[in-house]
């Protein structure tokens, strides 16, 4: 199965976007979530967890730190893959000056449907492109 990215909803947050390219609800029979998330320079979102999904994150490009449970807080780079079991809190942040782009999946696949009940959550539909406002 073929997924076009500007065919694919984009969830927008304070702190980035993310496009679910495969998700259990978008592909019939689909039993894992792959996206791709965009971390904004000095930018991360607080630590959560995903009770039912084991989550592994693949860095494409940037740098960052990132969390998994109560172990230190590490270094993350292009190149990068961390593994965050089920039920475990994590955090990622952008250290650098361009995007911190990460394939994300979640296995099994429909933890991404919780983020839709974040207070900064935002969907655009597929061809719409997020904004951002420089800081000041």
């Amino acid at each position: 199965m073929y997924r076009d990215p500007n065919t694919v909803a984009t969830m927008v947050f304070d702190w980035g976007s993310i496009k679910w390219l495969v998700t259990p609800d978008n592909v019939n029979g689909a039993s894992s979530t792959l996206g791709e998330v965009v971390i904004n320079p000095n930018k991360g979102h607080d630590r959560h967890d995903h009770p039912d999904s084991d989550e592994i994150l693949y860095v494409v490009d940037g740098e960052g730190r990132q969390t998994v449970g109560d172990g230190d807080e590490f270094a993350i780079k292009a190149g990068d893959a961390v593994w965050i079991p089920r039920g475990t809190l994590h955090s990622t942040y952008n250290t650098g000056w361009r995007p911190l782009r990460l394939v994300a999946t979640y296995t099994p696949g429909g933890a991404e449907a919780a983020l839709r009940g974040l207070p900064d959550f935002v969907e655009l539909a597929p061809g719409e492109f997020p904004t951002w406002a420089q800081d000041s």
